[in-house]
């Protein structure tokens, strides 16, 4: 577990997951990348506020819904080809920031099908509000 995960902010929040999605999707910048959709790994926390996200009543509507980072993936690859496994956590940081309810998030790109030493090459960042 990465270290910035024990912030003293993120104590009083929940974790909401998505591990290990696996997508195909046009990344890398070496010509032969450009020319085919390469499979991905993506692992995403999201860290809300247990104040703001914990249902009194078992209703979806006051939690943080698990599609809503699927439809953020959506979004950013269906907008065109990305060179660098960075610039898309990068962008799925900032455009997870923009709801209101997440105060945080750690996302990890793996890129397994590159070398056949190893399982996976990738990168991974963490991202907390300025104002949490």
């Amino acid at each position: 577990m990465s270290a910035q995960l024990y912030h003293p902010s993120l104590i009083h929040c929940r974790r909401l997951f998505l591990h290990d999605y696996e997508i195909n999707i046009n990344i890398g910048v070496h010509d032969y990348e450009k020319t085919a959709e390469q499979r991905v790994i993506l692992n995403i926390d999201l860290y809300i506020p247990l104040e703001i996200n914990t249902p009194k009543h078992d209703l979806l509507e006051e939690v943080v819904d698990y599609d809503f980072i699927r439809e953020t993936i959506r979004k950013r690859v269906s907008a065109g080809h990305i060179h660098l496994q960075e610039t898309l956590c990068d962008d799925l940081a900032r455009a997870l920031l923009l709801n209101s309810k997440v105060s945080a998030v750690l996302i990890r790109s793996e890129k397994p099908d590159v070398y056949p030493d190893c399982f996976s090459v990738g990168t991974e960042v963490f991202e907390i509000k300025d104002n949490f």
